[in-house]
């Protein structure tokens, strides 16, 4: 199954819908995103504008590419 990539500014959005009533269903079906990954997302960048979203995404790929590097130096 191909893996879709919302934007900070996507994300965002769909949080403040379901903030401003929208259920879980309605948000699944209009926006093609399953349950779990609105209640990942809700858990993990609720309260958070997309700016600050976006800050976030970029600090945590950055951590990765980070992992990733120091793991491959220490082999």
């Amino acid at each position: 199954m191909k893996k879709s990539t919302f934007s900070p500014e996507q994300i965002s959005k769909i949080l403040k819908e379901f903030d401003q009533g929208k259920s879980t269903e309605q948000i699944s079906r209009e926006h093609g995103v399953s349950k779990a990954t609105f209640y990942k997302w809700r858990q993990r960048y609720g309260g958070l504008e997309a700016s600050e979203l976006k800050r976030l995404k970029e600090l945590e790929e950055e951590n990765s590419r980070i992992e990733s590097s120091v793991s491959h130096n220490q082999i």
